[in-house]
Parts: structure tokens; sequence; C-alpha cells
């Protein structure tokens, strides 16, 4: 917490973005708001620009006074970031790199992604229902590091005039260390059960992250660490993901997969997730894009957002008892037959985002 804030009176800031952003945070927001009404909770939320809305603001994917709230915040809820309009933009001035300078800033180095099947949208997921039945998965991905910061990077002419791609894969031992911990700490809480995935088989960096796996787990006796390649993870995700309780992996692996996990899942619509920094500060967001093809349409899905802030609830606030109230009230809301149009199924009832984030809050009560 910050040095003016308390549990119960908390600092957050909050990132609409770009695209769906706005439409899927204001009832996250709302959701926060309603809390404020009817328990010992009342947050101080700011809201602030990144990614394309910021650059067409203020030129930058990540202004400084941006940088300057989050600093000074408890914690920071995005909706999302990016859009076609801005692709052409030179590579550090694109909406993405904000995020990725906001998550580096801020030293975000663990990105943990739930993917939670609930029981009510079973027949949402493309697989069979007694495939995923029941699935509770955590992804530890580590965020600062590997092939999506390594230098050197870039796009170089060669002699003769033809052109390379570079991009650099690199871990040090520390950055694996402090990954692999969060993974096992977040085990403990669970099912006791670590599969880290690598690449070992080809790539030096894997043989390295394998070899910090297993010695920081021989300091956690009561959880079982695995491997598994990063090839053969995916195939085991589709053909059983339930085998699974904590995966760690690296940046790009875990970007990779987590999608993958998604759509076990129903949709990636329902996946919250959190980034957290060494005290447990973090961002958090859903995994879902800025989907610029339905923006403005008020039929984005809004629970990933919502659950999110469950998880901000959870390990940032230390308050548990509000992100069970919370996860609780969009399993009711389930339960009442509402969907929006991504995990909608016959005999149930579409509504669009603001009705689904309006039906959360009454179930709070």
């Amino acid at each position: 917490m910050s040095a003016d804030s308390s549990p119960n009176r908390p600092r957050i800031l909050a990132l609409p973005g770009d695209g769906i952003g706005p439409e899927v945070i204001a009832p996250a927001l709302g959701v926060l708001r309603r809390l404020s009404e009817i328990a010992d909770f009342h947050a101080e939320i700011e809201e602030g620009l990144l990614g394309g809305a910021a650059f067409e603001a203020t030129g930058r994917p990540l202004p400084e006074e941006t940088l300057a709230a989050a600093r000074s915040a408890d914690a920071v809820l995005m909706g999302s970031i990016g859009g076609p309009q801005w692709d052409g933009l030179d590579r550090e001035l694109r909406p993405e790199r904000g995020l990725l300078g906001l998550r580096s800033s801020l030293g975000l180095f663990a990105n943990l992604r739930p993917a939670v099947l609930y029981p009510q949208l079973a027949d949402a997921s493309t697989l069979r229902p007694d495939v995923v039945a029941g699935l509770d998965l955590l992804i530890v991905r580590e965020l600062t590091g590997g092939i999506y910061f390594g230098a050197p990077r870039g796009i170089e002419t060669m002699e003769g005039g033809e052109r390379r791609g570079v991009n650099t894969l690199v871990y040090t031992e520390s950055e694996i260390e402090r990954i692999c911990r969060a993974a096992f700490e977040a085990a403990r809480r669970r099912a006791g059960r670590v599969c880290s995935v690598d690449k070992a088989n080809v790539l030096e960096v894997s043989e390295l992250w394998r070899e910090v796996a297993e010695r920081v787990g021989a300091q956690y006796g009561d959880v079982e660490l695995t491997h598994m390649y990063v090839d053969n993870a995916a195939m085991q995700l589709v053909r059983d993901p339930k085998q699974f309780d904590v995966i760690v992996t690296t940046n790009m692996f875990g970007d990779i997969l987590s999608d993958l996990a998604s759509m076990l899942t129903g949709s990636i619509g329902m996946l919250p997730s959190a980034s957290l920094d060494a005290g447990g500060k973090g961002l958090y967001e859903p995994c879902h894009g800025s989907a610029p093809d339905i923006a403005g349409q008020d039929a984005a899905n809004p629970l990933a957002t919502v659950l999110s802030a469950a998880m901000m609830l959870r390990y940032t606030l230390d308050r548990p008892e509000l992100a069970d109230r919370v996860e609780r009230a969009v399993s009711r809301v389930l339960d009442r037959g509402l969907r929006t149009r991504d995990i909608a199924s016959p005999g149930t009832r579409a509504v669009g985002t603001a009705a689904m984030g309006r039906a959360v809050i009454e179930e709070l009560g």
C-alpha cells in the first residue's frame, strides 16, 4: 500500500485504453464502487491514458503523468490497448509499447493467468465437457524478460540488400529464480504441483531455465515439480488440461499457452490476469485484446475485467472476502442464464456489455 492508503481505502488507477477497453472497464469500476457502498471498502479511483488513446492525446503511448499515477497507486486496472489505426506508427509509439513500458517500469515480472471453467459454461468450450469439467489451472508467465525485451533486436539490411529480422532470447538466473519462486508459492495455495514449460532440447536458455527451476524446486519439498517441452504442453492442454495445476514458463511461451488455455473455458472473455511486482503490487487486466471489430457495439464480455478486479482485491488489496463476493456474483449471473454473445448457447439469454455489468452489481446486493 502507498503511504497514504489502507486496505479499506486503496488508491486505484483505471486505464480504460482502446477499443472495447472503456466498455469493459466501466462494469468493473461499477463493481468496485458498489463494494464501496455495501462494505468497509472505499476505493479512490483515478483514470488515466494508455495506449492508442494516450498517443492521440499526448503523442506518447505511456505519458509521464500515467506512469507517475501508476507508481503512486496501490493497484492498476486496465481495459485493453491497441488497434489497426496505429499499426503504421514507429514501433516505439505503438500502443503495445506503452503497456510493455508500464510493466517494465513497475517491475511487474509475474503474470498470473487462471483458467477456470465455470460449470455453467461447460457447453461453451470447444472441447467435450468431460475433458474440461472442473478445470482450474494457473499459468505463471515471466513478463519482463525473454525475447520480447532482449537485445539486440530490430530489422537490419545485410550486404547485398537482403533484410534480416533479429530478436534475442535472454534470461538471467535471477529472473528465472524469481518467477519460479512465484509459481511455487502459488502452488502451495493450490494443489501443490508445478509444471515448468521450456524447450530445453534445442535452446540453451531453456537448459538454464530447467536447471534453475530444479534448484528452486528443491527448496519446496511440499510441491511436486515436473518439466514439459512447450510443444507437448500445448498438445496436453488440449488433450488433458486437468492434469495441470500451476504452469510456469517464459514470456513468449506463456503468452501463447495462456491464449490457448482461454478457449478451454469457453471464451477469452472470461479470463482475468494479474501482473505482480516483488511486493505484490499489480496491474490487472483481461486476457483479451481491444477487439476493434466490436468496439462501441455493447457486445463485449466484461466478465474477464470484473474478475480481474476480483483478482486485484485478492492479490494486492488483501481483501479476499470481497474477491469471493465478486466471483460468487458472477457465478449467480451465469446461473440466471445471462450471456454475452461470445458465451451464448441455446436456452440462455443474450445481453450486452452494460447489462451484464449491471447484473453482476445487482447480485452483489
